[in-house]
C-alpha cells in the first residue's frame, strides 16, 4: 500500500509540477482591444497621483474607458517604502482589478502619515481592515513575486519611457508628464 501511494505521488508530481512561475496580473480597466492605450505610472504615496485619481480619472473613465474607446493600465512607480508596501497590497489579490488601488488613493491621507515604516504599515493595515478586503497583510507585503513585479514596473518606466515623476501617463506610446487636469 505504501509503495502504491509513493508511486501515485511521484506520478502526480511529474504530471502536475508546482507552478513556481505564478504570473502577477496587471491592474487594467477597459477593453484590452481599445484603440487608445493608456499607461499610468504612479506612486501610492504621491499626492499628485491621488489628485489625478480624484479629479481626472473619473472623467477619463466615463468618457473613454467605460465607452470602450480606451484601456488603462495602472503601473506601480513607488517613490518610497510605504508606496512599495501599498503597491504590493494593491496587487495582492492578483485579480487585475483596481478596487484596492482606488481605495488606497481615495484614503491616502488616512494611511500616509507617520515617521516610520511601522507606523505606515499600522495605518495601512487599519484602513484595509475597515473596508474588509480580505487580504492577508503580512503575506502580501512579504510576497517576493509581487515585490519583484512592482519593482519591474518602476524599472520599465525608467528604461522605456524615462519616467522620473508621478503621475506620468503614456498614451499610445507617447509620454505626458504631470497630467493634473483632464
Amino acid at each position: 500500500m505504501k509503495k502504491i501511494f509513493v508511486r501515485l505521488l511521484f506520478l502526480f508530481l511529474i504530471c502536475f509540477p508546482a507552478n513556481s512561475e505564478t504570473k502577477i496580473n496587471p491592474i487594467i480597466e477597459g477593453r484590452v482591444d481599445a484603440k487608445i492605450k493608456l499607461i499610468v505610472y504612479e506612486s501610492l504615496t504621491c499626492n499628485h497621483c491621488a489628485k489625478f485619481h480624484k479629479d481626472v480619472y473619473p472623467e477619463l473613465k466615463e468618457k473613454y474607458i467605460d465607452t470602450g474607446l480606451a484601456v488603462i493600465e495602472f503601473k506601480s512607480f513607488p517613490l518610497d517604502i510605504a508606496a512599495l508596501t501599498a503597491s504590493k497590497i494593491a496587487h495582492c489579490k492578483n485579480d487585475g482589478k483596481s478596487e484596492i488601488l482606488h481605495f488606497l488613493f481615495e484614503n491616502q491621507s488616512e494611511w500616509v502619515k507617520g515617521n516610520s515604516v511601522e507606523e505606515f504599515n499600522t495605518n495601512l493595515k487599519k484602513i484595509l481592515g475597515k473596508k474588509k478586503f480580505n487580504v492577508d497583510f503580512e503575506k502580501c507585503i512579504n510576497n517576493k513575486k509581487i515585490e519583484d513585479y512592482v519593482l519591474e514596473d518602476r524599472i520599465e518606466g525608467v528604461k522605456k519611457f524615462e519616467v522620473n515623476a508621478t503621475p506620468t501617463i503614456i498614451i499610445n506610446g507617447e509620454k505626458f508628464d504631470k497630467p493634473l487636469t483632464f
